[in-house]
């Protein structure tokens, strides 16, 4: 077997033990495949994965960093990794650079509304609420299927560019 087959063998086996609810496995044979492969960005986003998984947010970071850093990552695992680093940072109460990490990410996916989601959680811990609101109200309006929502698209649209706009008398 050939370095790319042996990669590809080894990437997939722990990929298989994380989904199979054996992260702590698949976490050890990802860390191995990271010595092996410094520069890879798949591995290394899986490997901030498996951490994520296992309750090891800090030791998860240096690998999403590195899955963003380095060319090679499919557009869905991109998207992955701004998501999971910036709700890392997040959880470990580094708000500013959740921030950074989800703008970059919306920059990449515009109008994604887990993105959109998970910023609206950091502009609230870093007390924009407004903000907060305003982004969690369009991502509301562009992405439900509630047709009582739908039929009031437009106004939320508007409420949440305004949001103490009132109808005077």
């Amino acid at each position: 077997m050939n370095g790319d087959q042996e990669r590809e063998t080894a990437l997939a086996e722990a990929v298989r033990l994380r989904a199979d609810g054996r992260a702590a496995e698949a976490r050890v044979q990802l860390l191995a495949l990271c010595e092996r492969y410094p520069r890879d960005a798949e591995i290394a986003y899986q490997t901030a994965w498996a951490h994520d998984v296992l309750g090891l947010e800090s030791e998860a970071v240096p690998f999403y960093e590195r899955a963003l850093s380095v060319p090679g990552l499919p557009a869905e695992d991109r998207h992955g990794a701004f998501l999971g680093l910036g709700s890392t940072y997040r959880v470990l109460g580094r708000y500013e650079p959740a921030l950074r990490t989800l703008r970059r990410g919306l920059a990449e996916f515009p109008h994604d509304p887990a993105l959109e989601s998970f910023l609206a959680m950091a502009l609230y811990n870093t007390g924009q609420g407004r903000e907060a609101v305003r982004t969690l109200l369009r991502a509301l309006a562009a992405t439900s299927n509630d047709p009582r929502v739908r039929g009031y698209r437009r106004a939320i649209e508007q409420y949440a560019d305004d949001l103490d706009a009132t109808q005077q008398p």
